[in-house]
């Protein structure tokens, strides 16, 4: 019914994460009755994606292919001695967004998950035992996300350092009701670690 090469557009525009059928159908058709440069412009960009995108081997960021290491790292107004751990790579810009951060970082790749073959192994836990002992780190913050893997991943990792490092200082980012939510809506979890957070007022 449609032309092929719409009817392609369409299909590859429905692979991406979250795109449905209608959603990819209103994307290739916005990209077809657009200035064509635009759809000319995002392609060139898919193109040149996997070339001009490499990975820190120290934090495991994403950065450009000219950069031995992630800027964020080596960057002298960045305290060495303090790594947060995030699971994925642009965990990092929501935290950069805030303006409060000035250590460093260390992406997992992802969380402990055996239901879906992820054990300690597949994730860049050893690489990170091994920055705490060259950066002399004295604190790590788990900015694991809160779900079922993230605490699973959290608390290894909290055992796992301790056990190699006693007198390392161990944080969790604090967990609670987020602006504007009523109580009455909000999950369990959220509500038990509001309560463990809970500070004088």
């Amino acid at each position: 019914m449609l032309p092929k090469a719409l009817e392609k557009a369409i299909e590859d525009l429905g692979k991406l994460p979250g795109v449905g059928a209608r959603t990819a159908e209103r994307y290739g058709y916005f990209l077809l009755k657009s200035d064509s440069e635009i759809a000319k412009s995002i392609a060139k960009s898919l193109a040149q994606l996997h070339d001009g995108v490499a990975i820190c081997p120290v934090t495991f960021a994403l950065i450009s292919p000219n950069d031995k290491v992630s800027p964020l790292y080596s960057s002298p107004d960045r305290d060495k001695t303090t790594v947060m751990v995030v699971e994925e790579p642009l965990d990092i810009m929501a935290m950069e967004r805030t303006h409060q951060y000035q250590g460093t970082y260390h992406v997992l790749g992802g969380t402990i998950s055996p239901i879906d073959g992820v054990g300690p192994d597949q994730l860049h836990i050893n690489e990170l035992i091994e920055r705490i002992k060259q950066d002399k780190v004295k604190e790590i913050i788990v900015a694991t996300n809160a779900s079922v893997e993230g605490e699973s991943t959290a608390i290894f990792l909290q055992k796992r350092l301790k056990e190699l490092y006693p007198k390392l200082k161990i944080s969790r980012l604090a967990r609670g009701l987020p602006v504007g939510v009523d109580l009455e809506y909000a999950d369990q979890v959220t509500l038990t670690h509001a309560l463990e957070g809970r500070q004088e007022i």
